[in-house]
C-alpha cells in the first residue's frame, strides 16, 4: 500500500491531475510571468560532455518550489541524468483567496467547468519551451529530453508518438481519481494510445510513494538510456 504526506513527484512525464492544491513552502522566487531560478542536479562525474547528460524538466505543484522535486529524483538518479526542478514565478491565485504563492498559472476552481486561465497556461507553456530549447543549445536532441510534472505543473506534447506515463493515487483528496481517468482517456486521442501508461496506487493520496518513484525511475531509464 502507498501514501504519505511527502510532496514528491507523481509521474515522469504527466501527472494524474486537473488541478490541485498544495502546502505553500519556502524557496527561491520569481516575478510574475518569469521562471524563479533553476535548481539542477547534475549528473554524477564520470561523462565525457554535457552532450551525454539526459536532461528531465519536472515542474512542481501550486505553492511548492522545485527543492523537494530535486530532492525526491535523487533517490533515482541514474548516473546520466540532469533533473531540471525549476521554480514558479510568484502570483495572486483566484482559487486561494487572490494569495500569493508559487503557481505557473491562474487557477479559478477546481471543478471540470471552472475557468481556464488561458494566457497564464500559454507563458508557463513558453517558459518550459525556453528550458528545452537551452537544452537543445547544450547539444542535446529535443527527442532525448524529458517533460513532467506534478498536480499543477503538467506537461503534455504534440507529437503522437510520444510516451506518456501517468500516476494517480486512488485516494487523493485533492485531486480525484476521476480526473486521472478523464485525463488519460483525452490523453489517448492526442497520441498513440498504445504509447500511454496509467498507472494507480493503492492508498495514496496528493503525494507519492516508493513504488510509484521505481516505476517513474524505469520509465526514464527506459527512454533515456545512457550513450555509448
Amino acid at each position: 500500500m502507498c501514501g504519505n504526506n511527502m510532496s514528491a513527484p507523481l509521474p515522469a512525464i504527466i501527472p494524474a491531475a486537473r488541478k490541485a492544491t498544495a502546502a505553500v513552502s519556502g524557496g527561491s522566487r520569481g516575478s510574475e510571468g518569469t521562471l524563479g531560478p533553476l535548481l539542477t542536479t547534475a549528473p554524477r562525474a564520470g561523462l565525457a560532455s554535457r552532450t551525454a547528460w539526459r536532461p528531465v524538466i519536472f515542474l512542481h505543484g501550486l505553492g511548492d518550489t522545485g527543492h523537494g522535486w530535486a530532492e525526491a529524483f535523487a533517490g533515482i538518479r541514474s548516473s546520466h541524468i540532469k533533473y531540471i526542478c525549476p521554480h514558479a514565478p510568484v502570483m495572486p491565485v483566484t482559487l486561494n483567496m487572490n494569495m500569493a504563492m508559487p503557481s505557473w498559472f491562474d487557477i479559478v476552481g477546481l471543478s471540470p467547468d471552472s475557468q481556464e486561465d488561458e494566457p497564464g497556461i500559454k507563458q508557463a507553456a513558453e517558459n518550459v519551451k525556453a528550458l528545452i530549447e537551452q537544452e537543445v543549445k547544450n547539444g542535446i536532441p529535443s527527442h532525448r529530453i524529458i517533460l513532467g510534472g506534478f498536480s499543477q505543473g503538467p506537461i503534455s506534447g504534440v507529437n503522437r508518438d510520444i510516451s506518456i506515463l501517468q500516476c494517480h493515487g486512488d485516494c487523493d483528496p485533492l485531486v480525484p481519481l476521476m480526473f486521472g481517468s478523464l485525463t488519460v482517456e483525452k490523453l489517448k486521442t492526442l497520441v498513440n494510445p498504445a504509447n500511454v501508461t496509467f498507472k494507480t496506487y493503492e492508498g495514496m493520496m496528493h503525494s507519492s510513494c516508493q513504488q510509484e518513484m521505481m516505476d517513474i525511475k524505469q520509465f526514464i531509464d527506459k527512454l533515456l538510456p545512457p550513450v555509448d
